[in-house]
């Protein structure tokens, strides 16, 4: 074990995919969070941090070797999921006048990258300062995005625990990006069942509405009235796979997650300016069932590339795209 300012970070082989690549994990350790990082997919295999009653749990849903992962890609278990996030209609857009036709993995639409995107991919990983750097080169022409993409996430853990993930990418012809972490959250423990009960408050007034097919309509809708309203905390139901407009919020949470049992608190910090709330209803019980965890993925909105008002997604050549975003621990 190797201890640099603070966190306690090693690395270990893990196992090997079907065709033999090798797989690693990397151990993050400070104070009472335990984090675990596969370098397949860029992965968060697991998060440990204590309750209430001072036992530490795992919280974040994960498999225990790299065959579940191979099993069970539709669920994108604690994955770093691109080049594209989310959802693009019709499986293609237009860029500087050139129409891309891209990988279609839902039906006519694309999902979170196509059919083998970053989740399915093995990363470079070396150690940095309090955590691990991982690396992905994405050649120009892969699912049919253009551009040849060089990624880093960086995963290391603050001096109070909190998780903290940087992205970094440059390009060398334009393209679209929007990248996110996957980790499906259960405060009462992973094997506890159903997260649906947890108190939520999110920091937004806006949902981005969507079709039959998940697809955003181009609207702004109000949350007031509605049961997407979580700006004052309230019992998490099912059903919601929904992107909300971030608030400015100066630096503070835009997202807190509470399950009174334990006392454990997530709150979520970023410079994003969505976030989709997942509540999992379409895990199928092998290993995890409906509902076993919710999903806080801050990210820029889905389809934005053929939605000229949302925020705009297009990285070219000389820019460097930066992110961050910051998953806290405590008890209450």
């Amino acid at each position: 074990m190797i201890v640099t300012t603070g966190t306690a970070v090693r690395s270990e082989d893990f196992s090997a995919l079907a065709d033999g690549t090798p797989v690693r994990r990397w151990t993050l350790e400070r104070g009472s969070t335990r984090v675990r990082v596969l370098t397949y997919g860029a992965v968060v295999q697991s998060v440990e941090v204590p309750g209430r009653d001072g036992g530490r749990a795992e919280v974040a849903l994960g498999m225990p070797d790299v065959k579940g992962y191979e099993t069970h890609t539709g669920p994108y278990f604690g994955a770093v999921v691109g080049r594209y996030a989310n959802r693009i209609a019709g499986g293609s857009f237009v860029l500087d006048g050139r129409t891309h036709r891209i990988s279609r993995n839902e039906g006519r639409n694309t999902l979170h990258g196509g059919g083998r995107g970053f989740d399915k991919r093995v990363w470079g990983a070396e150690e940095v300062p309090d955590g691990v750097r991982l690396s992905l080169v994405a050649e120009d022409g892969e699912e049919g995005f253009p551009g040849r993409l060089a990624v880093t996430v960086t995963y290391t853990l603050d001096a109070d625990g909190a998780l903290r993930i940087g992205y970094r990418a440059t390009t060398d012809a334009p393209t679209v990006l929007n990248l996110t972490n996957h980790t499906y959250w259960n405060l009462a423990g992973a094997d506890s069942g159903s997260a649906l009960g947890h108190q939520l408050r999110l920091a937004a007034g806006l949902i981005t509405p969507v079709d039959a097919e998940s697809v955003p309509t181009g609207e702004f809708a109000p949350v007031d009235g509605t049961r997407f309203d979580f700006r004052e905390p309230k019992p998490v139901g099912p059903h919601y796979d929904t992107n909300y407009v971030l608030e400015e919020t100066g630096g503070e949470p835009v997202a807190e997650l509470y399950d009174p049992a334990s006392g454990r608190l997530l709150t979520v910090r970023t410079t994003e300016p969505g976030l989709q709330l997942y509540t999992a209803d379409h895990l199928g019980g092998d290993p995890f069932g409906p509902c076993a965890g919710i999903a806080l993925e801050t990210q820029h909105f889905p389809d934005s590339p053929n939605r000229p008002e949302f925020p705009g997604t297009v990285l070219r050549p000389g820019e460097e795209f930066v992110s961050t975003t910051v998953y806290g621990f405590s008890v209450r």
